[in-house]
Formats: C-alpha cells, structure tokens, sequence
C-alpha cells in the first residue's frame, strides 16, 4: 500500500488543523494505520492509531482531549483532526499503516512522506 498525508500547515497556539492520509490499493481495510511525528532534534513518536474495520483507537496522552483519529475506508483514506494546538505539537506528521496493531515505529511496514505542521505561539 502507498500512502500520501496532506493538510499540514502553520497555524496559531489554539487552532485547528485536519491530516488526511489517501492509501492506494484495494487492502486498506485490512491495515491497522496509525499517526506519527517527529519534531526537530526528536525521535519519531506515536500520536494515534486505529483498528482496520471497528474504529478502536488509541491516543498518545499527550494529545488526548486534543486529536482525534478516524478513517473511511471506502474512500481509503484516514483522518487526523487536530484542536487547541500547541506550539510543541510542531512536527513533521506521518501516516503509516500495518497489519497488526502497534503504537512503536518499527511495528509499521509502510509509510507516507510527511507533512509539515508548525503551531507558533
């Protein structure tokens, strides 16, 4: 499966963003898929995921309360909507997907290129 996230951009400290994340292919509903970011200097780490077909999630305590992650998969496509913002949400922002759940890089066989969030304060 190919993956291409978009809909990052520079935003204000309490404001909102949506990443979308478009799968090619015809087996995204087999696919765990999850967010990620990496931050300037900062490992990549693991902001939401969710389940192929149920809608189970899971969220980083970091931005719990915050974002949200959700998927249709008649449009292959998954989602990240992103509220109250904060400057240290500022991060390339990855879409990825396997099929088993994980919430660790190396648990995902395929990735999206990236795109760019950045919050000022």
């Amino acid at each position: 499966v190919q993956l291409q996230a978009s809909g990052g951009g520079l935003m204000q400290t309490g404001g909102s963003l949506r990443l979308s994340c478009a799968a090619s292919g015809r087996t995204f509903g087999s696919y765990f898929m999850a967010w990620f970011r990496q931050a300037p200097g900062k490992e990549r780490e693991f902001v939401a995921s969710i389940s192929r077909s149920n809608g189970i999630t899971t969220v980083a305590d970091s931005v719990k309360g915050r974002f949200t992650v959700s998927r249709d998969n008649a449009k292959n496509t998954m989602y990240l909507q992103m509220n109250s913002l904060k400057p240290e949400d500022t991060a390339v922002y990855y879409c990825a997907a396997s099929p088993s759940f994980s919430m660790v890089e190396g648990g995902y066989d395929y990735w999206g290129q990236g795109t760019q969030v950045t919050v000022s304060s």
